[in-house]
């Protein structure tokens, strides 16, 4: 809203709670945001204090919307859609310029695709088609759109025909709305479903998922351990839990997710540069490759008696500490430099429990740095376990390595034969450990007699083991997958 130069009314809710400060609040929101809180306007949604100044305020301060043109080129700008199974993808739009009826034919202006409108018409809120739709209506379109790619939130819609006009006359066309560009997700995982006859619907399930999230981003992925999912694209952690719950409450789909990383970039020695997104796409760094990582500025709003716990903590996840703004004598501002890899695992629930929940934090991407980065492999049953790869920074390698061994360890059940688990950085192993196999006392019936039976029954269980070794398969769980989110707590136990 600053940077678009919107007018911005401040307004404090919950007056009437007994601790309440409003004047305290509102000289932190002029110290934080800068905004003149002179006139701030005091409520209670629940007690319904100050409803009636918030409305005059509106009335008075923000200005009136811009008079559209009817008698421009249609453009109308798509807010939401859904998906019909019967009608196809349901565009929700408001028109800026010109007008739209049933026959018209539309042209998308991000995907180019061209559609008939079969049905145009406003909610009421249920839909009830009308003939046309004028400037500065708010309204829902069908065109039997079935690929759901074609009607993105954001897009600007405009008349084929007005646009073969355009590029006829100017070569340009109609041009799109302002304000419009794609998301760029800067976490991954990967989703693979339980059941692999599910993997069909996980596809159908995150088409209609991205109708109306832009932000979402996936590309089919193949695993030997998992078989066929997708990896996917978020904006940050909890747009990807919202995304779990939806596909697990509305589409009844049992996923398996693989820990989030976040997007690297790669630059060779002649310059030419790649982005990773995931660990096994991560190369084998040497003198003529460079590695980039995003950081993050983040401001942390805390008591002043936690400055210590925080900064230790930022210390801990290779942050650079820029700035403490004290907003009054017992709070602060704590302003952070440091890799979004360290904040996107447990740094928030690190962070509540350091400072008794009394802490916020808000960040936001600045640039890519040079950063020390290898890719740590995991191997189970010398097999590399592709799903538990992740990228750490150098010195963290061993002690993660450490930490995650000893949790797969606690999370992987047994089996009859001994399970070697092993955290590797290329060829080299820095940190083992093995899961007990399950025994059979096979001398439970032997009551006495030549101690030469006996051997003979313990070397034939022996054998039996190096057998199922050789051909075993290891069960690995979600929670052992989801073990890697820790990683940093456990390198920094390793650590003390």
């Amino acid at each position: 809203a600053l940077e678009n130069d919107l007018e911005i009314i401040p307004v404090l809710n919950k007056i009437d709670l007994p601790a309440a400060d409003p004047d305290r609040v509102a000289e932190e929101i002029e110290d934080t945001i800068g905004l003149d809180c002179t006139d701030i306007v005091k409520a209670s949604a629940k007690a319904g204090i100050g409803i009636t100044d918030i409305l005059e305020s509106i009335i008075k301060n923000v200005p009136p919307p811009k008079i559209p043109d009817a008698n421009a080129p249609f453009r109308a700008l798509i807010f939401d859609s859904v998906y019909d199974p019967f009608r196809g993808v349901v565009a929700f739009f408001r028109i800026v310029d010109g007008s739209i009826q049933k026959g018209d034919k539309v042209r998308f202006s991000n995907s180019e695709a061209e559609h008939d409108v079969t049905e145009v018409g406003v909610m009421t809120p249920n839909q009830v088609p009308v003939s046309s739709l004028q400037a500065g209506e708010v309204g829902y379109m069908c065109g039997s759109i079935r690929d759901v790619r074609d009607a993105r939130v954001g897009d600007t819609v405009v008349l084929a025909k007005e646009h073969k006009i355009a590029m006829t006359e100017t070569g340009k066309g109609i041009p799109a709305l302002p304000g419009y560009a794609d998301a760029v997700p800067m976490v991954y995982c990967g989703l693979f479903p339980v059941d692999a006859d599910d993997y069909e619907s996980l596809r159908d399930s995150l088409g209609k998922l991205k109708l109306n999230d832009a932000a979402l981003a996936y590309e089919p992925e193949n695993s030997s351990a998992m078989g066929f999912g997708f990896r996917t694209g978020f904006l940050g952690l909890l747009h990807m839990e919202i995304v779990q719950e939806r596909l697990s409450r509305e589409y009844d789909i049992d996923l398996i997710v693989t820990a989030p990383s976040v997007v690297y970039k790669i630059i060779k020695q002649d310059g030419t540069e790649y982005t990773v997104d995931s660990p096994s796409k991560m190369p084998d760094l040497d003198r003529n490759i460079r590695a980039l990582e995003p950081y993050v500025r983040m401001e942390i709003l805390t008591p002043s008696e936690y400055n210590g716990p925080i900064i230790e903590l930022g210390q801990e996840r290779r942050g650079i500490l820029k700035d403490i703004n004290y907003l009054t004598p017992t709070r602060s501002t704590i302003v952070y430099e440091l890799p979004l890899g360290e904040v996107i695992t447990d740094f928030f629930d690190e962070l509540k429990s350091r400072t008794k929940g009394y802490a916020s934090m808000e960040y936001s991407v600045i640039d890519y740095r040079e950063s020390d980065l290898i890719r740590l492999d995991v191997k189970i049953n010398y097999e590399v376990a592709q799903p538990l790869a992740t990228i750490v920074h150098r010195d963290k390698a061993q002690s993660v390595g450490r930490g995650l061994v000893n949790s797969l360890k606690d999370l992987i059940p047994r089996q009859m034969f001994k399970i070697p688990i092993q955290a590797c950085v290329g060829v080299q192993i820095i940190a083992s450990s093995s899961i007990s196999p399950m025994r059979k006392d096979v001398l439970a019936k032997c009551y006495g007699g030549d101690i030469s039976r006996k051997k003979k029954l313990l070397n034939k269980q022996a054998r039996g083991k190096k057998r199922m070794k050789t051909m075993g398969k290891v069960s690995v769980p979600q929670e052992a997958f989801m073990a890697v989110l820790k990683l940093n707590k456990n390198a920094d136990k390793g650590k003390s």
